[in-house]
């Protein structure tokens, strides 16, 4: 796969993506979701991966927002293809089938906050600084901001923050519940590896069916529009899988399972 704008890496079973603009502050332009897309599509299934993290190369910035100058001249068609798209993509993000978290690493602004919105997990160094400023361009984030925000910290602080543009630290953030740990830089990384470590060793279809139950949830279930009855059916769906038989004797005769994600 050749890659202009990310870098990746696999160790350990995880899949390290790195958005890799630092000139333009990693900057999310059009070619950098398409290449995020692509990535995602071809590890879906790729049996050496059981987990996903996403950082932005350098100390300064996770991703700093859109490139406005590709859009600053668009037609609304146009924005609501670019809008389209980059839906497309930070869905299959948030539904995707193993564990992804976003390390946050400096700014998270704009398109950046959504893309850490649409990780399973966020971990923000004690640097990053996040927000929705779109309002002073005259737009709206139109990467999910409008939805995930609010269903993160709720409606009256979301619609502050959105109206306002204004950002917010760290340690506003894991108030708030927007991220799940705050750490120093050098220990970004190897806490967001203790997390993913720990998600991994478990059962990776039930680890992929939480994440179904959960967006469902939000998004509404895929079976008769309820989310408790998608938990009913992938509860039973579970009983068929070689993970629960290896989960449940494993339990019953007190040893460490061996999961195969099947």
């Amino acid at each position: 796969m050749q890659l202009e704008n990310l870098a990746i890496d696999i160790r350990e079973n995880i899949l390290y993506i790195t958005i890799n603009r630092p000139k333009n502050l990693n900057a999310l332009n059009i070619k950098t979701i398409v290449e995020l897309d692509e990535v995602f599509e071809e590890y879906m299934y790729n049996d050496d991966v059981k987990g996903v993290i996403i950082t932005g190369s350098g100390e300064k910035s996770f991703v700093a927002g859109a490139d406005i100058s590709e859009f600053a001249d668009f037609t609304p068609e146009q924005g609501r293809t670019m809008s389209e798209n980059g839906h497309d993509t930070f869905d299959k993000i948030e539904m995707y089938n193993k564990p992804v978290i976003a390390a946050v690493n400096g700014y998270a602004l704009g398109g950046g906050c959504e893309l850490a919105m649409a990780c399973h997990i966020r971990v923000a160094s004690e640097n990053a600084i996040f927000g929705q400023p779109e309002v002073n361009l005259g737009i709206i984030p139109g990467y999910g901001g409008t939805q995930r925000l609010v269903e993160l910290i709720g409606k009256g602080k979301a619609l502050e923050l959105l109206m306002t543009g204004d950002s917010i630290n760290a340690a506003l953030a894991k108030e708030l519940g927007l991220v799940n740990y705050v750490v120093s830089p050098e220990e970004l990384m190897p806490k967001c590896e203790e997390i993913m470590k720990k998600i991994i060793g478990k059962g990776p279809v039930a680890v992929s069916k939480v994440v179904q139950c959960v967006n469902a949830h939000f998004r509404g279930g895929g079976y008769v529009g309820d989310s408790y009855q998608t938990e009913i059916t992938q509860f039973g769906q579970c009983m068929e899988t070689e993970d629960f038989v290896e989960g449940t004797t494993a339990f019953l005769n007190k040893r460490k399972p061996e999961f195969k994600g099947k």
